[in-house]
């Protein structure tokens, strides 16, 4: 990011001369005014200036772009550190938000991998502690448990020393001793006792999402009648489409309910299926991710661990070790979102929901965060033409 003053003025900050991504439109030559926390107030070209912005710290957007800062619902880590093993300083985390708030990312969920139960609730313990303070980088909104209930057969990166059916006793002890902090658990639909834990979750606010799984189209169909609304990584680590056995994937393709999380990293998915995800979700249930590990950011090298299993990274890609799987990505939101608009053709306000609002709504939190709207918060990007990012604010906080 280019330099930009490091402290707003007295009257916070007002990004003017860009192309605004508001909701009901791009206003070409409009400005956005960002007070404390919040946005102000947003306007076109032809629309006023509040009085009170005059004191406000002015930021030229030089005919780039402003976007609301992206949100990652699935994310394991980053600068070398992973949620699983951020020390009890919380240092790791807070390593973590900072590494991703440099590209773009303002709101994030803490998210695990298969492990035991003890390592489980000490990983949300810690993200509980975390979201307790201050976060001056991106924000932690919460927990996704990516596991420990999938498919052995899918299993993916994930430790199959840990892999099993769900446990409802788990869950009910997780929301009890960490109320509103659980948003968003992965788990194989097809496994024993999965549809009650499906609805288990639903009741509490939890979006269930289906991932790392063997299941058939009809058991997909099931599971979002019993409350399955999310799909992790579609196309990878699930059964694929055919033409008579539509599998997971086409489950997930052709059914409304659910909300389909997509790696757009050139590796993990083709252009040309994410193309065909973004026509059969349409632009509003799309939703980008980066499902990065601790070497995003990271040199190459073989020093590295995923869950556990060791991760060798090369040119930027991460595998396991042992059996080459794929193991996360080095992936940041910015480089998903351009390569939506670059590689795949999706214009830059629907590139800019999938990154953002789309997911912001899927955890309950459209009306905080995921748009560029006043009351809403400060989370807001400034890139120049070129896609580059020249400034993050998080919660109106000027990112380093």
């Amino acid at each position: 990011m280019s330099g930009l003053a490091g402290r707003a003025g007295r009257g916070g900050t007002l990004i003017a001369n860009a192309r605004i991504v508001a909701p009901n439109g791009v206003l070409d030559g409009g400005w956005i005014w960002l007070r404390g926390a919040e946005i102000a107030a947003i306007g076109g070209p032809s629309d006023p200036l509040p009085a009170a912005a005059a004191g406000a710290e002015r930021v030229d957007g030089a005919g780039g772009w402003v976007l609301p800062g992206f949100v990652d619902v699935h994310v394991h880590g980053g600068a070398g550190h992973d949620f699983m093993d951020a020390d009890e300083s919380l240092a790791g985390i807070a390593a973590i938000a900072r590494f991703h708030a440099q590209h773009g990312t303002t709101g994030m969920l803490a998210t695990s991998l298969t492990a035991s139960r003890e390592e489980l609730t000490a990983m949300i313990d810690r993200a509980s502690r975390y979201m307790a303070g201050d976060m001056p980088y991106a924000q932690v909104l919460g927990v996704h448990l990516e596991g420990p209930f999938v498919s052995l057969k899918w299993k993916g990166a994930q430790n199959p020393d840990y892999i099993g059916p769900p446990q409802l006793e788990w869950l009910d002890e997780w929301v009890s001793r960490y109320p509103g902090v659980l948003k968003l658990q992965t788990l194989a639909p097809e496994l024993p006792g999965a549809l009650d834990y499906i609805e288990r979750l639903a009741a509490h606010g939890i979006v269930p999402s289906a991932g790392h799984t063997d299941a058939t189209y009809d058991q997909i169909v099931a599971a979002a009648d019993r409350g399955l609304r999310h799909a992790v990584h579609t196309y990878n680590a699930m059964t694929p489409l055919h033409h008579r056995n539509p599998g997971t994937v086409g489950a997930v393709l052709s059914d409304d309910r659910i909300s389909a999380e997509v790696i757009a990293d050139g590796h993990h998915v083709h252009h040309a299926a994410i193309k065909v995800l973004a026509r059969a979700k349409g632009n509003g249930k799309v939703i980008l991710v980066t499902d990065a590990m601790a070497a995003a950011g990271m040199p190459d090298g073989d020093g590295y661990e995923l869950g556990g299993l060791p991760v060798v990274l090369t040119c930027g890609v991460a595998r396991l070790k042992d059996g080459g799987n794929l193991a996360g990505s080095t992936l940041t939101m910015i480089g998903a979102f351009r390569h939506m608009v670059r590689e795949v053709g999706i214009d830059i306000p629907a590139a800019s929901a999938m990154a953002s609002g789309n997911a912001a709504r899927q955890l309950g939190l459209g009306g905080v965060t995921g748009s560029l709207e006043a009351g809403k918060r400060a989370d807001v990007l400034l890139l120049d033409e070129a896609l580059e990012l020249r400034g993050v604010w998080a919660r109106g906080r000027l990112q380093d």
